[in-house]
């Protein structure tokens, strides 16, 4: 008699549980995806994919075969060998948000077998796996762990909409709480991981993946400062690191823009210096790499402020066209994207501000209103002030952008042009 396929329940469809959740049921195991949001789960049960790097083709295929479904309800953890935790960890008024992590584990505690596997992916800071996740399974299941039931800690490390690296051929980083919790979490993650990296404790995988993001972010903070000390003395910073990254050892280019965006590089290093702090000691590059990143909005506002006055216009009422509001090209996901903030203060400032991103619809802004995305050619019609590129996706017609008279701020050294009214940052 053959042995069934393993279940697996992954709590949180989102950009880390749904591929995750695909890749899995491609693999031969029997997943169910729980999100606790009804309308996504009535789509994805559908096999429409409310994430880009999961076509609906791909889940539509793992849905007609009958190795995915979707739900709302914990009560299917009870027949799962492997339950993985993927739900968000934002981070609120300098400290993390566990709310999530929380009740998820209770509920899976709640509802777990005797012999299963839990596996947390969700980042956050060094100690949670052990000192938060740990505790909750065991008081909601009665269980011993190590005995009754093992639990790991597995990072995320999804870079989305990259061409090349993805949940496949990524390195899985997995250490566990559990002594047996490791191995177990290894041997899931090589039946459709290429590579599994096993290191020696759940806080060392936790911090490993902090360092990852915290490198990021310290040295893209380091590279807008230079920008800014650059545009000051008149030199050309593209150029500068061009140069620099033509010695081919103890070097790695990275480049300026209007903020950093997404979850991982704004948020990641915050749960470090949080839990720094807890020990009492202090994070001191990490917290002055956020306030150089952070300050990028402003100062690209200063910027399109100066650019505009030398043509003998005031910022205010000006006509400005942003291009792009995701945090990423060729990405739909506009968390922490710095064209929120670059908005509101051109808003605040007195401008009269529009957008176009062929990936988003509406844009939410701090007050609570939402702009709504233009057509590129009914923007072009009216008279434009300044064109500003946030964030620079395939498909656009920067040709026609170019050819206007309007003042193009580029953030991203985007545009290849000799064009007097393009000005990078």
């Amino acid at each position: 008699m053959a042995k069934r396929p393993t279940r697996v329940a992954i709590v949180g469809q989102g950009y880390v549980g749904l591929p995750l959740a695909v890749a899995a049921a491609e693999s031969g195991f029997l997943v169910i995806g729980i999100d606790e949001n009804a309308s996504r789960v009535a789509e994805l049960n559908c096999g429409s994919s409310p994430v880009g790097d999961v076509s609906d083709h791909d889940l539509a295929s793992v849905v007609k075969s009958g190795s995915y479904s979707a739900t709302v309800s914990y009560a299917e953890v009870k027949t799962c060998e492997v339950i993985v935790l993927c739900v968000p960890t934002p981070f609120h008024h300098d400290a993390p948000d566990l709310s999530y992590v929380e009740r998820a584990a209770y509920e899976v505690g709640a509802h777990i077998s005797t012999g299963a596997l839990v596996i947390l992916e969700s980042t956050t800071y060094p100690g949670t796996t052990d000192e938060v996740v740990l505790p909750l399974l065991q008081q909601a299941s009665g269980m011993a762990p190590g005995d009754e039931f093992d639990l790991a800690f597995s990072p995320e490390r999804i870079d989305p909409g990259n061409p090349v690296f993805g949940l496949r051929n990524t390195p899985k980083i997995v250490g566990g709480a559990t002594m047996h919790g490791a191995k177990r979490a290894a041997e899931f993650y090589g039946r459709f991981v290429e590579r599994v990296m096993p290191v020696s404790a759940a806080a060392t995988a936790e911090m490993a993946k902090l360092l990852e993001n915290t490198f990021r972010h310290i040295n893209i903070a380091l590279v807008n400062e230079l920008a800014i000390l650059c545009s000051d003395m008149g030199i050309d910073v593209w150029e500068v690191i061009d140069a620099a990254a033509s010695k081919p050892f103890g070097f790695m280019p990275f480049f300026p823009g209007p903020g950093v965006g997404g979850h991982c590089i704004p948020v990641d290093p915050m749960y470090l210096s949080w839990r720094v702090r807890q020990l009492g000691g202090s994070a001191k590059f990490i917290e002055l790499a956020r306030d150089i990143n952070d300050s990028m909005p402003l100062y690209c506002v200063s910027r399109i402020q100066d650019l505009l006055n030398d043509r003998g216009l005031p910022l205010r009422d000006s006509r400005v066209l942003i291009i792009g509001v995701t945090y990423k090209a060729n990405v739909n996901d506009v968390r922490e994207t710095p064209a929120v903030p670059l908005i509101d203060a051109l808003i605040k400032k007195g401008c009269i501000v529009s957008f176009h991103d062929p990936l988003v619809d509406e844009l939410a802004l701090p007050d609570g209103r939402y702009l709504t995305s233009v057509d590129l050619d009914d923007a072009l019609r009216n008279t434009l002030n300044c064109v500003v590129i946030v964030t620079p996706h395939a498909g656009i017609d920067y040709a026609r952008l170019v050819a206007s008279d309007s003042l193009i701020y580029d953030t991203r050294n985007f545009l290849n042009s000799s064009s007097p009214n393009v000005v990078r940052l």
